[in-house]
């Protein structure tokens, strides 16, 4: 069971972040100093929460939805978000739709204007679909498969990871590998 399964699909792709899919993050991100980022696919906060559990040195400046599912959530699409608009932050780090309709555009609008990490199907860097978006690849972390679905006995059927994409990277993309 998962996010692109044949099992009825949640509205707006709505599949919270567990803990287990953050931790592979973290080494990644900074620790020099206390970053910021949005969070643009938010829901119900879950990724933020987890960051927040996870490390100290985040801080979430502004978390949005289209359809928020929770108070601290604000209505947002993200997608009209522009380089000049003024959110004051590091990153951008979310779990987007998967539906390539909506995870393309999201890729190309959010790497220019700030590092963004990503959360989604790992084999999509096999396709011939990815090649317009892996020049702006700067990294991949695996993470593996994801129970999505708390009270499910079963973890999804893609293994997934986090793409760190921004349009001012040059050369190679590098892969880091998990292991718990």
């Amino acid at each position: 069971m998962g996010k692109r399964s044949n099992f009825k699909r949640l509205k707006h792709d709505a599949y919270d972040t567990p803990i287990e899919a953050v931790e592979p993050l973290i080494p990644h991100l900074p620790t020099q100093y206390r970053f910021r980022y949005w969070e643009p696919c938010a829901g119900k906060g879950a990724l933020v929460d987890a960051l927040s559990d996870l490390t100290l040195s985040a801080r979430c400046v502004f978390q949005s939805d289209i359809a928020p599912r929770h108070s601290d959530v604000d209505e947002y699409d993200a997608l009209s978000v522009s380089v000049g608009e003024v959110i004051d932050h590091d990153f951008i780090i979310t779990n987007p739709p998967w539906t390539r309709e909506i995870l393309h555009p999201m890729i190309a609008c959010f790497s220019g204007v700030r590092p963004t990490w990503l959360l989604f199907d790992a084999d999509w860097m096999h396709t011939k679909q990815a090649e317009p978006y892996l020049k702006w690849c700067v990294k991949i972390v695996s993470v593996g498969r994801v129970k999505w679905i708390p009270d499910s006995p079963y973890t999804g059927k893609d293994n997934c990871a986090w793409y760190l994409f921004d349009q001012n990277h040059a050369g190679a993309t590098e892969y880091v590998g998990w292991s718990r």
